[in-house]
């Protein structure tokens, strides 16, 4: 028990940190136009065109290293509210709680509500409702796959 509370207070310390963060502090892109020089897949990544916060993010909008920026940080809210919601669910379970997956996906869909507004205090930067609903996809997706992980092994 005491491990699935390190990994809930982890994940919350994780979450708060980088709401505080501002943009300038987060960017990565730097880091790519180091790693990525000769913009490998900009062919391919050229023919997408994402519809976000009422205008479409697209490399040609965009330029290639902030559409990479835009896919990886939606990809690290979809996969780290994802894992956030596994582990309010083992922390739920352990809990012998009715409903952990219902429990753990309303949770982080709080949590997630709660760090975009947090987000729009903080300058450079912008609390919207899209990243909820990436981050509620994230738990759910992660949530299910889970389940389905589990069913398997208990299958074999």
């Amino acid at each position: 028990m005491k491990k699935a509370i390190s990994f809930v207070i982890i994940g919350l310390i994780i979450v708060a940190v980088m709401s505080n963060m501002r943009y300038e502090q987060q960017t990565i892109i730097p880091l790519l136009k180091e790693v990525l020089e000769d913009k490998p897949f900009e062919d391919f990544l050229s023919q997408f065109q994402i519809p976000y916060w009422g205008k479409i993010i697209s490399v040609e909008s965009e330029g290639y290293y902030k559409f990479l920026e835009f896919l990886f940080r939606k990809g690290v809210h979809f996969l780290g509210y994802g894992l956030l919601a596994v582990i309010f669910y083992i922390f739920y379970s352990r809990l012998k709680w009715k409903f952990p997956t219902v429990l753990a996906f309303f949770t982080v869909t709080v949590i997630a509500s709660l760090d975009e507004y947090r987000q729009s205090m903080i300058p450079g930067r912008r609390g919207l409702i899209e990243d909820v609903v990436i981050d509620a996809c994230g738990a759910i997706t992660l949530l299910i796959l889970t389940k389905i992980g589990q069913a398997v092994l208990k299958k074999s």
